[in-house]
């Protein structure tokens, strides 16, 4: 006997993430800031991002899943049929990330860490060889205060 799947059907899935990210794009998140020479305050709009956390929370406030990860992890091969789309709402997910980062919209080092994007830079390390490295090292000479007189 097989076990009970809370999203029965991969598209009932699919239509459950286009619908949380409907909700997010319509509402923008609303940030205070002062504007012009006298700090007139504004409530500026600014786009939500996103984020598989946010479509977990909107399944859950749904009362669809309280956890989704079965799915997405394919729990013991039980989940086969949800990996196109559960790969298709991870890559949907972080396409919205980078491109929004990518433009200014999100924060662009956010979007780097929650995507695994690094900026690697090389730092290369050179050690020189001694001319003669077995003569001892002479400290500097000191000098003598009456040779400036």
């Amino acid at each position: 006997m097989g076990v009970h799947k809370k999203i029965e059907d991969p598209e009932i899935l699919w239509q459950h993430f286009l619908d949380y990210q409907d909700k997010v794009k319509e509402k923008p998140i609303l940030v205070h800031d002062f504007v012009g020479k006298d700090g007139d305050s504004v409530n500026r709009k600014k786009e939500k991002p996103l984020t598989f956390v946010g479509f977990q929370n909107y399944l859950d406030d749904m009362g669809v899943i309280s956890d989704v990860t079965d799915y997405f992890e394919n729990k013991e091969g039980r989940y086969g049929l949800f990996v196109r789309i559960c790969s298709r709402i991870k890559r949907t997910i972080a396409e919205d990330q980078i491109t929004g980062g990518m433009v200014g919209i999100y924060n662009t080092s956010i979007t780097q860490r929650l995507n695994g994007l690094v900026d690697k830079s090389e730092v290369a390390v050179k050690t020189e060889q001694p001319l003669f490295p077995d003569a001892p090292a002479k400290p500097p000479a000191e000098e003598d205060e009456d040779d400036f007189m």
